[in-house]
């Protein structure tokens, strides 16, 4: 994510913000443009300061739930993110409204890195059988909504907007980090296997990297929640969930993938240097002087995130608050966060023809 400003009067703004806490603009998100706009009203639409088109903004804004800008003249009603909405929770109960805004807020801005990445996004009118879909579900009594992926509908529980409920299963499942962005990121990893290696990609490099993802699914996951993950997991993964299967492996790397590239825009956009002054040592330095989304290879981004995530941990600690990015990226990690980096980098100069794959993780992630 990169820092805006107001196109109005130069303040800088949030990504979410709907208007500006300076000049009081009504703001809006253009994905096309990659930028926040600020508006005025004309006549059914609005119109960016200095510019000719008009736009409205997407339905869910009337909610309360969305900022992006559809051009006026699109038939489309909802936003390039929103419009892949299949099941959403009765937000006429103020519980469910409120939950809802907190999992679209973490939803548009892991949609912000895809169309930066420019991967590729059908909808579900676009590709019944297998588009990009996402089913926000409310647990009812007697019912269990598990967050998982599955021929390309990714089901998140409404529940997990619930800091206290969220930080009750972080802890109960021993995990260092657990956030609505965490999943979206996670689950679209699954999404994009199926996409990128499974159907026609490079499933043999995929299985020399993660493992053969033929291994029985539900089986190894109990395997994982009865015995934990092995001793040395540390040695080869990313997270311990991402020892359960390769197919965990492999979404867990995407997902970390999408953290670093996302964090180290917004490092660049602040100008952000680390050269800690009690070394000489040329590998604890780092400056963003690239754009991250456009990186050449893994090491780029690997040489420039290390320092900086061991500089944010530390001020973290000073806070009293536990490490913004508590993971160790071993060879073996970052080796398999290349294998991310080439895919991505392939398909964006592919055709990507809709995925043929068996349904994916049905597993709470």
């Amino acid at each position: 994510m990169k820092l805006f400003v107001c196109t109005s009067c130069s303040n800088l703004v949030y990504f979410e913000n709907r208007a500006c806490e300076s000049c009081g603009s009504r703001l809006g998100y253009f994905p096309e443009a990659h930028r926040v706009l600020a508006l005025e009203p004309v006549a059914d639409s609005w119109i960016s300061l200095g510019e000719i088109k008009e736009f409205r903004f997407c339905a869910n804004a009337e909610h309360d739930a969305c900022n992006w800008l559809i051009p006026a003249d699109s038939p489309d009603r909802l936003c390039a993110a929103c419009r892949h909405n299949h099941i959403i929770p009765d937000l006429s109960l103020d519980e469910n409204l409120s939950r809802w805004r907190k999992l679209e807020m973490a939803r548009h801005h892991m949609f912000y890195g895809l169309l930066r990445l420019r991967l590729p996004l059908e909808t579900r009118l676009e590709d019944p059988a297998f588009g990009l879909a996402f089913d926000t579900l409310v647990e009812t009594p007697g019912t269990v909504v598990r967050t998982g992926h599955q021929d390309g509908v990714i089901t998140l529980n409404l529940a997990e907007a619930d800091d206290a409920i969220r930080e009750q299963r972080r802890t109960e499942l021993g995990e260092p980090y657990r956030t609505l962005l965490g999943h979206f990121r996670h689950e679209i990893g699954h999404y994009y296997w199926a996409r990128l290696v499974y159907d026609g990609g490079p499933l043999d490099a995929y299985r020399d990297c993660f493992g053969d993802e033929q291994l029985d699914y539900n089986q190894a996951l109990q395997d994982y929640y009865a015995n934990g993950a092995p001793a040395d997991w540390r040695e080869r993964y990313v997270s311990a969930y991402a020892s359960s299967h390769p197919w965990e492996d492999f979404a867990e790397t995407w997902a970390h993938y999408l953290h670093i590239v996302d964090t180290l825009e917004m490092a660049g956009s602040f100008g952000l240097r680390v050269n800690p002054v009690v070394t000489d040592d040329v590998s604890y330095r780092s400056a963003v002087d690239f754009d991250p989304y456009t990186a050449v290879n893994i090491e780029q981004l690997v040489q420039r995130w290390l320092p900086i995530a061991s500089a944010v941990n530390n001020i973290n600690r000073c806070m009293g608050q536990p490490d913004l990015y508590p993971f160790v990226l071993t060879a073996a990690v970052i080796h398999k966060l290349g294998f991310v980096h080439d895919l991505i980098r392939h398909a964006i100069h592919s055709v990507i023809e809709p995925s043929k794959a068996p349904a994916g993780e049905i597993q709470a992630a």
